[in-house]
């Protein structure tokens, strides 16, 4: 008799296969993404002079956190589609992509036209000898010409993840990826270009992908019918939410990068065997959260439809499902990570020393995928249910506590501290949204049972 009540959504695939067919093709384009780095750094090792890789390591590194910045355009463009989706609005899930474009093309150029200013900042205060500098300082005078096909895949890449279509998103992640491995190889290996080749290599890709990207999107919005609303796209009310949503977002991110780039520099401030067992550790951390947050969108894109459809059920459904395999693979990649942690440090340095010392604190990241489950998930149900405030306060609350951490307890515990410090994070970012759910669910479904 219960089962009969259950939507014969719920009935035919009980939720698992509906989670899992968003999260397992994310899973594998997340994997797939830092091989990129790590073909980048095989390529430029041909070559004979050392600086080639520093430069390129470091042109990397400041891209990554200037577009880490602006990663609210992947989240707040899912958690709008997956609610124009549910509610089944095709006029609004074609507006969300236009505006996502615009805005996302828009930003990209304004850091192409303020590149001079980002480039002496940048160099500023990341330090290099001169040659490292010198082909860093190229490498970014033309990865930057990137920046609106780079913004622009995220808005492609978020709008399908909130439509549910994942094997699209992976696809478009694909043909970037793949593009890139295979640019750089020739333009370094077959041409005989270095930095400048790697960092063409991955404008070309950009590039690649964002025509993919547009491809993908014409088909998929013809499927649909309907035809451009000049009215809708520019609604002040939807602008407006757009970008109070983004913001919040821009914010909430600019908060977390600012933790991991402190957690960096006290590192270096220890010495450069810190430093690099820091580092070893969190290129393992890392890889797990990649796994993990396969599920965090699925939980954005599922949540999404589900408040879009105000369905208070299949809110609760997929919140929990989603949650629970993805606490699963979090205690797995803990397990894999105790036993087979000493020999990834092995392979990813030769220097004895390091190899030492992240072993002394290898527990921290056996933890780190259990501990970090919780705020995962939950910022994928509140990306998804577009509470984008509460991700904002939370993450703001949740630095302030990293920061009293940190200043109390490396004092005390010295690297140990600044360990525990990013593990409370972790920890207050979830117990700080799972006491906002009740609000959620009120602002969200205020009629539901």
């Amino acid at each position: 008799m219960m089962a009969q009540m259950l939507p014969s959504w719920l009935r035919q695939h009980s939720g698992h296969r509906t989670v899992l067919a968003i999260a397992l093709p994310i899973m594998a384009a997340n994997v797939s993404e830092p091989l990129i780095g790590l073909v980048d750094t095989w390529v430029i090792g041909r070559l004979p002079q050392a600086y080639f890789i520093g430069a390129v390591a470091l042109g990397a590194m400041i891209f990554s956190l200037v577009f880490w910045a602006f990663g609210f355009l992947r989240m707040g463009t899912g958690g709008l589609s997956a609610q124009a989706h549910g509610a089944r609005d095709d006029p609004e899930v074609r507006a969300v992509l236009v505006r996502a474009l615009m805005i996302g093309v828009a930003i990209g150029l304004a850091l192409i036209a303020l590149s001079p200013l980002i480039e002496y900042v940048s160099f500023a205060l990341l330090q290099g000898s001169d040659e490292v500098e010198s082909y860093a300082r190229i490498y970014f005078q033309i990865r930057i010409l990137s920046a609106p096909f780079a913004l622009a895949n995220y808005a492609f890449l978020g709008w399908f993840i909130g439509l549910g279509q994942a094997r699209t998103a992976f696809m478009l992640q694909l043909v970037l990826n793949v593009s890139n491995m295979v640019f750089d190889v020739v333009l370094v290996l077959g041409f005989g270009m270095t930095a400048d080749g790697v960092a063409l290599g991955t404008l070309m890709a950009s590039v690649v992908a964002a025509v993919a990207g547009l491809w993908a999107a014409h088909r998929e919005l013809k499927r649909r019918g309907g035809s451009w609303d000049l009215a809708r796209v520019l609604d002040r009310v939807q602008l407006r939410r757009t970008y109070a949503v983004n913001f919040d977002i821009m914010i909430r991110s600019v908060a977390a990068v600012f933790v991991f780039v402190l957690f960096t520099a006290k590192s270096a401030e220890v010495g450069d065997v810190i430093l690099a067992a820091n580092t070893v550790l969190m290129n393992i951390m890392v890889f797990g959260t990649h796994l993990i947050d396969g599920f965090a969108h699925s939980a954005e894109a599922l949540v999404g439809q589900a408040v879009g459809a105000k369905s208070r059920l299949r809110f609760r459904i997929y919140a929990v499902l989603s949650s629970q395999w993805a606490f699963v693979v979090g205690v797995v990649f803990a397990l894999l990570t105790w036993a087979l942690g000493p020999l990834v440090i092995d392979a990813l340095t030769v220097n004895q020393e390091i190899r030492d010392t992240a072993r002394l604190y290898l527990w921290w990241i056996i933890a780190a995928p259990v501990l970090g489950v919780g705020c995962y998930q939950l910022d994928g149900i509140f990306i998804g249910a577009t509470q984008s405030k509460d991700l904002r306060n939370m993450m703001l609350v949740s630095l302030l506590v990293f920061l009293a951490a940190w200043q109390t307890l490396t004092d005390v515990f010295g690297n140990h501290g600044l360990w525990a410090s990013v593990m409370l994070f972790l920890v207050v970012r979830a117990l700080t949204l799972l006491a906002r759910v009740p609000a959620l669910m009120r602002e969200r479904f205020p009629l539901a049972p």
